[in-house]
């Protein structure tokens, strides 16, 4: 190696430590981001309260101010920080407890010198929740971390003022951060509930028209079997006898047909029932007490659809911005219409169309239904969505198929009686 390529070769290697440093851990927190589609660098917004250690020389009460020292211990502690702040983020979580604790005693070790540090202090505690203890452990951890802040603050000389409040401040900020740690659980618990109780619906629904079917096609193919194998023997001796046995055949595989193709109709991608539990699951986590009436069990599958996203939407709502503690549905049906009722006792005083009402509409739109909304101000909002229901289509929903017979030929068969 020449002298020329001494320099390439140390480049590269720095490069390579540097990736090494700063590699992503499948179970680190950016990685845990990515995989649930928010922007890792999203928690880096934090980083704006590290500006106290610019700010606090400011309000200098028997503290060091802006000196030179402060500038040479800024200048050295800060971008340590920084680096162990970015490595929280990165390493996996096994090893992540070392890089806050290293931000703790960046503070200790620089308290002597520079009380801006401080704040390397309240990171570190907030972001060793962030490591695998349980709440007790972490709790009793706290106490322990600001003992030691008390007690080497004291020694030093610091002003009583703050060697009361950084504690308290400390363990306002990690309660705080641990009650929303908890929201969240409960949150994505909550959405797998949601994702669990849908699943099951259309598990449920699949295997109902998986006994229809089976009843339905075992009992049709026998007919046409028998039908057919008579038809056969019936050939040579009363062709007119045999035609009628196959027209009836005939008959009774489009009949089969048209039954099949209903059933397989009847497979939902959105199921009203799954989207009604998943509704009640979402507000009464929200503590609003939610209330549906008994289902009709004749809707057109357009309707229901469309109903089940409907429904999807306006609990959402309910939860996020109705401020209620009840709601209810009820889905009406009528000669040639389905109703929908949503109400709520919240805040009411809808002026606007949001995300959520704007969605509603279109699937209003789209069933050709109306929409009616009443929202006064401090007495809840109610919805009343009204869907027509064409006459062809209730003919065909209250037809009931008669019973298709063997025809007199297999009857008197059947019987006993033998046909000419």
């Amino acid at each position: 190696m020449t002298d020329n390529d001494a320099p390439t070769e140390d480049r590269r290697m720095t490069s390579n430590l540097l990736v090494r440093w700063f590699a992503l851990a499948p179970d680190s927190g950016f990685a845990d981001d990515i995989r649930q589609g928010r922007n890792p660098f999203t928690d880096s917004v934090h980083l704006l309260w590290s500006l106290w250690i610019f700010v606090t020389p400011m309000f200098d009460h028997g503290l060091t101010g802006y000196t030179r020292q402060w500038l040479l211990m800024t200048a050295i502690t800060y971008p340590l920080f920084l680096f162990l702040f970015i490595k929280v983020q990165l390493v996996s979580r096994r090893y992540v407890q070392w890089f806050p604790l290293g931000m703790i005693a960046l503070c200790f070790a620089s308290m002597p010198w520079f009380p801006s540090g401080v704040s390397y202090l309240v990171f570190g505690c907030i972001m060793l929740y962030h490591c695998k203890m349980r709440r007790r452990q972490y709790m009793a951890a706290l106490l322990a971390i600001n003992a030691v802040f008390v007690a080497l603050a004291w020694w030093i000389g610091y002003p009583l003022v703050m060697i009361v409040i950084m504690p308290g401040t400390i363990f306002i900020i990690c309660t705080i951060v641990m009650v929303e740690s908890i929201s969240k659980e409960r949150n994505a618990m909550l959405a797998l509930s949601q994702d669990e109780v849908r699943r099951l619906a259309g598990l449920a629904e699949r295997e109902r028209i998986g006994r229809d079917l089976h009843d339905l096609l075992g009992h049709t193919l026998s007919l046409i079997t028998l039908k057919l194998e008579l038809s056969r023997k019936l050939f040579d001796r009363d062709s007119e006898a045999a035609r009628r046995e196959m027209e009836e055949a005939e008959t009774v595989a489009r009949h089969a047909l048209a039954e099949v193709r209903s059933a397989v109709s009847g497979i939902r991608a959105t199921d009203l029932a799954a989207e009604l539990a998943s509704a009640r699951l979402l507000l009464e986590s929200s503590r609003v007490h939610f209330e549906y009436g008994e289902l009709p069990t004749d809707l057109p599958g357009d309707i229901e659809r469309g109903f089940s996203l409907i429904v999807r939407e306006a609990a959402t709502n309910i939860a996020r911005h109705a401020e209620a503690s009840s709601a209810k549905i009820d889905i009406i049906r009528e000669h040639a219409s389905v109703r929908m009722l949503i109400s709520d006792n919240g805040r009411g005083g809808i002026n606007g169309d949001g995300n959520g009402l704007c969605g509603m509409r279109e699937r209003v739109r789209a069933l050709g239904a109306t929409l009616i909304i009443e929202s006064p101000r401090g007495h809840g909002t109610r919805l009343r969505i009204v869907a027509p229901v064409p006459i062809l289509r209730l003919v065909e929903t209250s037809r009931v198929p008669s019973d298709l017979s063997l025809g007199p030929t297999l009857n008197s068969t059947v019987s006993g009686n033998p046909a000419a």
